[in-house]
């Protein structure tokens, strides 16, 4: 006879700040208060271009050894899910498990991507002694942050998946006695910040193999070329002939590094990795009427618009909340939507194809969640 299982409750600890996001704690416990399973609903305003809304994410999820494969995982998404849904209209994933959370309403909905560089290309495209130091780059620190989120804010206003980060933002990777956590380049020209990058951390004692770029974000072309100079003397000093830069390639570091020469490496998951999931798909589009109406440009709204816009938030149209999701957020495009069987009806065909140009587009730049904004 099998012991009897334990009666498990489900408990939420609210508002909880952690590295300046506001973090609820949904957890299960037995009676006798023993953890079973616990997952953080993470707040904070993620753009679909030129909008930002309140979202959650969930992060840390995490079953005891002894309570695993019982169901407690599903049921613990299940009933945070339903709380996250009464305080938010969308929801997401930035490391899901494929396979998983399909279950619960999730889709792929960003690309991983990075750009990777070679050193002989910037200091040919440049002409920096790599043996010198770059004018105006030094090592950043506390006081910076502030002009650095002011920078991020401007550079991705209208980027989907991105943050909007809020003044006091500080995900960097703290130091630790085993972990020396994110380094930070900063660029000053004139006394104000011209471009940052920020190093992704490692452990005390890893080889020094390589140079991984978590974010790299400049005012202009010739800041950018600064810090990509910096970074290849960087490797220069730790022999090393490539380095990494987790970018988009249509951003404005991007776009330097493809001058300069570098291999775009970009890969679309079937299903796992960073999702979405729409929680009240009315309330979400209402909230972005602005945004769907910019990305029309100059058409104007009439009874027809109108009235696609109302049979959007039914699910008249587009009626899959999964492939929503996609299209607002750039992954998709209208004719990705219709070659996955998704079809838009004759009456409202051109106007989903302004509303859904899928990213890379002039009034959608390509989708991309930067490493630091993974909760």
């Amino acid at each position: 006879m099998s012991e009897q299982e334990p009666v498990v409750r489900y408990t939420e600890v609210a508002d909880q700040d952690v590295r300046s996001l506001r973090t609820r704690y949904c957890r299960l416990c037995t009676e006798a208060g023993a953890p079973v399973a616990e997952l953080e609903a993470v707040s904070f305003r993620v753009r679909f271009g030129a909008v930002a809304v309140a979202a959650e994410g969930i992060g840390g999820v995490e079953t005891e050894p002894e309570f695993r494969r019982r169901g407690h995982m599903s049921r613990l998404l299940r009933q945070a899910l339903v709380g996250m849904a009464q305080r938010v209209d969308v929801a997401f994933v930035s490391d899901g498990v494929e396979g998983v959370y399909e279950k619960f309403g999730f889709v792929g909905a960003v690309p991983e991507g990075a750009l990777v560089v070679p050193v002989r290309n910037v200091e040919r495209k440049t002409g920096y002694d790599p043996g010198a130091a770059v004018p105006g780059v030094r090592s950043g620190s506390v006081a910076d942050l502030s002009a650095m989120v002011r920078l991020y804010n401007s550079a991705h206003a209208q980027r989907p998946w991105t943050h909007e980060r809020h003044v006091g933002w500080n995900r960097l990777v703290p130091h630790a006695t085993w972990k020396p956590g994110s380094q930070t380049l900063v660029l000053r020209t004139r006394d104000a910040l011209a471009g940052y990058a920020v190093l992704e951390g490692r452990a005390f004692g890893d080889p020094v193999g390589s140079v991984v770029v978590d974010e790299l974000v400049a005012e202009d072309a010739a800041a950018a070329a600064l810090l990509l100079a910096a970074l290849a003397r960087l490797c220069w000093q730790r022999r090393l002939s490539e380095f990494t830069v987790r970018e988009p390639a249509d951003s404005l570091a991007g776009r330097t590094a493809r001058h300069m020469g570098c291999t775009e490496q970009r890969g679309f998951l079937p299903s796992g990795g960073m999702m979405a999931a729409v929680l009240n798909r009315s309330a979400l589009v209402r909230k972005l009427e602005p945004e769907l109406r910019r990305r029309t440009a100059e058409q104007l709204p009439d009874q027809g618009y109108d009235t696609a816009l109302a049979a959007l938030r039914r699910g008249d149209l587009i009626p899959d909340d999964t492939a929503l999701v996609r299209l607002l957020l750039g992954h998709w495009s209208t004719g990705d939507a219709e070659a996955a069987s998704a079809a838009m009806p004759d009456q409202y065909r051109d106007l989903c194809a302004a509303w859904f140009p899928g990213g890379g587009t002039p009034s959608l730049p390509t989708p991309y969640a930067h490493r630091l904004d993974r909760y």
